[in-house]
């Protein structure tokens, strides 16, 4: 159970007025530690899961240092904040959706300031967003890219900065940002406070709190060790030629405003999208592929109520927060336990109740335990609904809603008597259930699977780890050992000139001669396509079917090696390191360079 507590006396009157507008009668755990009025002045390092109410926990938070404690009053109105001008506070968001929902959560929180709040961000009119920043704002909210370019430009000055806030600092680290963070930060005013929110603290983050922030009070938000406490985790068997109906069955059982339903790829969002929208849902979708006027378009028809489902990959609906969603659905398996999390961590958010359906094919099922287990999570094994499971919802809910009878109006009594007399009631009551059946998509034959199925797969049937079929590909390049390899080498090479995202990234086996390394497959054609033109000089990356067996240290007597397998020689040795992106020059000679970002 998420724990709450009342709204403090200490909070600044403006901001207790529009918590209470908005309905917050009580604060979340993070909001109250983070509020804490011993802590005004102090930087914090935050550790909270998603959907603890970071947002307005941290918008609470940098208060102190936005506005006075009094209110003085000028003509009638409150004069809270000096002219907008340089930025007093500035919120880093991993994604262009995260930084925007805040924009809209500051907005509602600050309303009675008059704070000016402006977002910069990827995908939107850099020169709209530069033509406000000259007008003045007071606070600034973006992602490191875009915030970095006008930094660059000159159009954001941060000199003037009273408050810093990191949001999903270890997803920014996973991300690749930790430079631009560094640059960002160093261009700030030496004095500002620093906020930084991180669902984990791994040793990058505490590195970082270590080196821009100074006696920061460390907050660990204590969390349910089912992973969340607000969500009902539940997990059900499925054919794989029935993932399909499993979503529509459980749309259908469910019935939440608003579901969000995931897939690993692309093309699979599109066809799940394409099955759901044939079968009357009102759907939208959510992937890579969308430029940012589409995505604001599907995640506000969303809001509105003018779609109720959501199919989406993880990158595309990272930090998006949607009103009353009620039910995610893991249509594929997440690739790790950390996915499972922030998939499921979209619903029961902030106090309300939320359900996480992961659909577990039978050849899946070691894997969906390992997720389950590493994530601290007991799911709920279901049986999936099936037609007349959903039909008979279906009688019950039509019993029980009173909608269709709240605004009766004369002209529908006189409707209605005049109906009576040309038909009996049994007809009209079998027209209107008719009317309210077409209303709804029609559920799906499931052929069921036996719960005693869905026990835990016995220790002697393993399950391959995250590059399971059909989730990962290999890769071959054309280095190994002799040219002094390391995995952080090749990791540096997969994200800088490969384009590949840290979470896309499997197995690395390094070899003599050649190291194989294994990329998602939602990001495994990007990568093909950034190497396939490599210079005689460069990296060369070849896709394979299998790779080899992994390299092992022997220990015993050793058999006659190859030529391949042959010790390192004195003259390779003194080659130069390995750098990313450029093989080492066969006899040292020359610089070893990495080729330019394409």
């Amino acid at each position: 159970m998420t724990e709450f507590a009342p709204l403090p006396h200490a909070l600044h009157p403006l901001l207790a007025q529009a918590l209470r507008r908005k309905g917050y009668d009580t604060l979340t755990a993070v909001q109250a530690a983070v509020a804490d009025p011993k802590l005004s002045d102090r930087d914090m390092l935050v550790s909270s899961k998603t959907g603890s109410g970071k947002t307005v926990a941290y918008g609470l938070g940098m208060a102190t240092a936005l506005l006075p404690d009094s209110l003085p009053q000028k003509g009638g109105k409150h004069t809270i904040l000096p002219p907008a001008g340089k930025p007093l506070a500035l919120i880093i968001a991993p994604t262009r959706e995260l930084a925007l929902q805040v924009q809209r959560e500051l907005l509602w929180l600050y309303e009675d300031t008059g704070a000016l709040i402006a977002s910069c961000v990827g995908g939107m009119d850099q020169r709209a967003e530069r033509k406000q920043l000259e007008r003045g704002v007071h606070i600034v909210v973006g992602t490191p890219g875009r915030l970095l370019d006008h930094l660059s430009r000159g159009a954001l000055q941060l000199d003037q900065l009273a408050v810093a806030v990191l949001d999903e600092a270890d997803e920014m680290l996973d991300l690749g940002f930790r430079e631009d963070l560094e640059l960002i930060l160093a261009a700030t005013h030496p004095e500002r406070r620093t906020l930084l929110f991180s669902a984990t603290l791994p040793k990058g983050i505490v590195a970082l709190a270590t080196r821009f922030q100074r006696n920061a009070a460390r907050i660990e938000v204590a969390t349910d060790v089912s992973g969340h406490a607000d969500i009902e985790h539940r997990a059900a068997l499925v054919k794989p030629n029935g993932i399909e109906k499993g979503v529509v069955n459980l749309l259908r059982e469910t019935d939440s405003p608003a579901a969000l339903v995931f897939c690993n790829t692309r093309d699979a969002v599109r066809h799940l999208h394409a099955t759901l929208m044939e079968r009357g849902f009102s759907a939208v979708i959510l992937s890579g592929e969308l430029g940012q006027h589409e995505r604001n378009q599907a995640l506000q028809a969303l809001r509105d109520g003018r779609a109720r489902v959501c199919i989406a990959t993880d990158v595309a609906a990272r930090g998006i927060d949607l009103p009353h969603l009620g039910l995610v659905i893991h249509a594929d398996l997440p690739h790790d336990s950390e996915v499972l999390q922030h998939r499921s961590g979209r619903t029961g958010r902030a106090g309300r109740k939320g359900i996480s359906v992961m659909l577990v094919p039978p050849s899946r099922r070691g894997k969906a335990m390992r997720l389950y287990s590493e994530g601290g999570i007991t799911p709920h094994w279901v049986a999936l609904p099936s037609a007349d499971d959903i039909r008979a919802l279906d009688r019950a809910r039509a019993l029980a809603d009173e909608t269709p009878f709240a605004d009766l109006t004369d002209d529908d009594r006189e409707m209605a008597a005049a109906l009576l007399e040309s038909r009996p009631a049994s007809e009209i009551a079998a027209a209107l259930a008719h009317v309210l059946r077409l209303r709804l998509p029609e559920p799906e034959e499931i052929d069921p699977l036996p719960l005693e199925d869905m026990r835990p797969p016995g220790k002697n049937r393993p399950e391959r780890a995250a590059g399971g079929a059909g989730q990962y590909r290999w890769f071959e390049l054309n280095v190994g050992r002799h040219d002094r390899v390391e995995p952080k080498g090749i990791l540096r090479m997969l994200t800088g000139s490969g384009g590949v995202e840290r979470r896309y990234i499997g197995g690395i086996r390094i070899h003599d001669r050649t190291c194989q390394v294994e990329i998602a497959i939602e990001a495994a054609d990007q990568f093909q396509r950034r190497t396939a033109n490599a210079a005689e000089d460069e990296i060369r990356v070849r896709p394979i079917d299998e790779p080899g067996p992994k390299p092992r240290r022997e220990f015993g007597p050793r058999s006659p090696r190859s030529e391949a397998s042959k010790p390192i020689s004195r003259e390779e040795r003194s080659r130069p390191a390995f750098e990313p992106g450029r093989k080492p020059h066969p006899k040292g000679k020359g610089k070893s360079k990495a080729p330019k970002q394409r």
